[in-house]
Order: structure tokens, then C-alpha cells, then sequence
């Protein structure tokens, strides 16, 4: 686990071993600006510093996201940011329940106001928005902290079939349960979600023929 190391103007410099980290301490130059991470700034300016590449690394989860800066293939911090989305979600779930317990008592009149609320553009839930905010709060504080030049994110697509079924393969692999589901989503969207000869959008139909498949290969064949 590296230190990290800041100019005297706050510009992030590559982060340093904590043996070296001790050393500019005990000698005054530098001092401890913040203890987690555990940031140190020197007391001099250091003209023209040289800085090397680093890459943010962020995988993502539902209670635990994994934080790792790497250098050269090497990984020199790394972190666990733990999520309060299932404790945001039990706490609306409760303000829920006594709400609902509220309308029941004999108290004073409320205007109704369960009509004039909407969600805006681009609403996410509290627990999903409060994941969001973490990790960007913590991307801008390493960004303060460390020349990150950076930033990926592992995508994971996880296989139910094979974790249903560890010993699928072959055709019953090839032809599962959403065999077809990407072609016939690509034709819909191509033809507007409305019949490729009769032009009507009353049933979101590929075609006036039988099985999903032979409509894709029509339509494919006769239409490119």
C-alpha cells in the first residue's frame, strides 16, 4: 500500500513507499494531511515533477464496490467502499409503513398531495443513487490525491444457463430460454415495432407469417 504524496501546491505527485513516506516526516518535509488515505504534503515546492501513468480501477457491487489504483500492471492502493443502499431501503420501507399507519389516526386534515409529484429525467432510486454518489465521491478524492490518467470499470454478463445447469452444452446450450430474443428485438426496432408488409403498429409484429424464427428469416431475406 503506497502513500500518497502532494506538492506544496497541492498537485498529486506519484504516491511514495511508506518507508520513504516516514522519512520526509521525520526530516520535516513533510507533513500529514489527511489520514485515510493517508496523504502526506511536502513543505517544499518541487519544480517540474515527473509523474507516471495510473489507472483507476472500479469494481462495482451491490453492497461492496472494490476501489484499486494500479501502475504498470502493479497495484499500489486499493480499497472497499461499503454501500448503504439495503439500510436506505429498510428506512423507506419504515417511513412507508407509519405513513400509511398515519392516515388511519384521528389527526388534523392534509391536503392530498400524491398528485402533484413526478419523477424527473433521469430518476434513479435512493439506495441505487446513494451506490452512484459513493463512487463518485471517492473517484473526485483519488483524482486530488493521485495523477490518475484513467478510469475502467469491470462489465460482468453472468451465464445463468451455465449456472443452472453446469453441464449444458451443445444445441440445448445454443437454443436456451432467450434463444432468438436479440434478432426479434433488432427487427422491431428496425421496423418501428409494426408490420413489415402492412405497415400497421397495432401488434408489435414482425410479419404475417408462423414462428418468430421463419418471420426473422423472411423478413431478413426480403427486406435487408
Amino acid at each position: 500500500m503506497r502513500v500518497f504524496v502532494l506538492n506544496k501546491s497541492r498537485q498529486p505527485l506519484d504516491p511514495c513507499k511508506p518507508a520513504r513516506a516516514r522519512i520526509l516526516l521525520r526530516t520535516g518535509k513533510a507533513k500529514v494531511l489527511r489520514r485515510y488515505p493517508f496523504t502526506i504534503i511536502l513543505t517544499e515546492e518541487v519544480n517540474e515533477p515527473i509523474t507516471h501513468n495510473h489507472q483507476l480501477k472500479i469494481d462495482p457491487g451491490a453492497k461492496i464496490t472494490g476501489l484499486a489504483i494500479v501502475q504498470s500492471n502493479r497495484v499500489i492502493w486499493g480499497a472497499e467502499l461499503t454501500h448503504r443502499g439495503f439500510q436506505i431501503r429498510d428506512s423507506l420501507t419504515k417511513r412507508r409503513t407509519i405513513r400509511r399507519s398515519r392516515r388511519n389516526r384521528q389527526t388534523r386534515y392534509r391536503q392530498p398531495r400524491f398528485l402533484n409529484r413526478k419523477k424527473p429525467k433521469g430518476w434513479l432510486p435512493p439506495s441505487l443513487m446513494s451506490r452512484v454518489q459513493n463512487i463518485l465521491t471517492w473517484v473526485k478524492k483519488l483524482t486530488r490525491f493521485c495523477p490518475i490518467t484513467g478510469i475502467s470499470q469491470e462489465l460482468v454478463r453472468f451465464d445463468t444457463q451455465k449456472l443452472e445447469n453446469p453441464e449444458i452444452s451443445g444445441v440445448e446450450y445454443q437454443q436456451g430460454t432467450l434463444y432468438g430474443y436479440e434478432v426479434r428485438e433488432y427487427l422491431l426496432e428496425k421496423w418501428h415495432r409494426k408490420c413489415a408488409y402492412l405497415n400497421v403498429g397495432r401488434r408489435p409484429a414482425l410479419s404475417c407469417h408462423g414462428s418468430v424464427v421463419w418471420e426473422c428469416q423472411s423478413i431478413l431475406r426480403f427486406h435487408p
